[in-house]
């Protein structure tokens, strides 16, 4: 009987090689499930905005970033006095209040005697009337140092004349302490009427009369300090 042959030295690394080969295919295997890699700096969703599509255009704005694009733009200047036709400045006597100790005011407004009038129309029960006050007699003062001849003139459309004279009483001595006043009747119609105006506005209305009693100029709502550099440019401010 013939004995067995041994194995050979093949034959003996066989089943190694056989098991590095399986080792090798799993690693394979593992590696084709690795997750992709996570996007880098620039390729985010936050940076779609500005992230270079394959043929090189840029994607469209997010509506966030048009909107913070918009909030950082200044606002364009409001355009004030402009297309409005002259006409004659209103006429006629009108009712003045004043706190105790200040000069009554003259029964007639000084229009076309050769310097500008800037006629406010206000109430004390109007929050925005109140507030633009200092502002507008600020303004009075830097147009004079700018070579503008104007007067400020506040008429009142108070229906409580008690109302109007505590406020005025309550004015420190540079604030408003003397108003003209259109009660509620025909002279209050009348007058706003020549000015195209209803007879209850909504209040503050600023109406601009030229040096030669013409009215050039009317402005619906309170004005803002960025509004100065039109209105100066209006009158003529050096």
């Amino acid at each position: 009987m013939t004995s067995p042959r041994p194995f050979s030295r093949t034959s003996r690394l066989l089943p190694a090689l056989v098991a590095c080969a399986s080792l090798a295919i799993a690693a394979c295997d593992n590696d084709a499930k690795i997750q992709p890699e996570p996007p880098r700096p620039g390729q985010g969703r936050s940076n779609a905005v500005t992230a270079p599509k394959g043929n090189g255009a840029a994607t469209q704005p997010s509506a966030a970033a048009t909107a913070a694009t918009s909030a950082a733009r200044p606002a364009a200047p409001r355009q004030l006095c402009t297309g409005q036709a002259p006409r004659p400045a209103p006429t006629g006597k009108l009712s003045t209040a004043a706190a105790t100790g200040e000069s009554p005011l003259p029964a007639t407004l000084g229009f076309g005697v050769g310097k500008w009038v800037w006629v406010n129309f206000w109430a004390a029960w109007c929050k925005p009337c109140k507030e633009e006050m200092p502002r507008l007699l600020g303004w009075q003062q830097k147009l004079r140092s700018a070579g503008v001849l104007v007067d400020l003139a506040f008429i009142s459309l108070d229906e409580d004349e008690r109302q109007l004279n505590r406020f005025l009483q309550d004015q420190p001595g540079h604030g408003v302490r003397a108003s003209y006043w259109l009660p509620e009747g025909s002279d209050r119609t009348s007058f706003l009427g020549s000015l195209n105006l209803k007879d209850t506005p909504e209040l503050p209305v600023h109406v601009l009369v030229n040096p030669a009693g013409q009215v050039t100029c009317t402005i619906m709502g309170a004005v803002e300090d960025t509004d100065y550099p039109a209105v100066a440019a209006y009158l003529g401010a050096r």
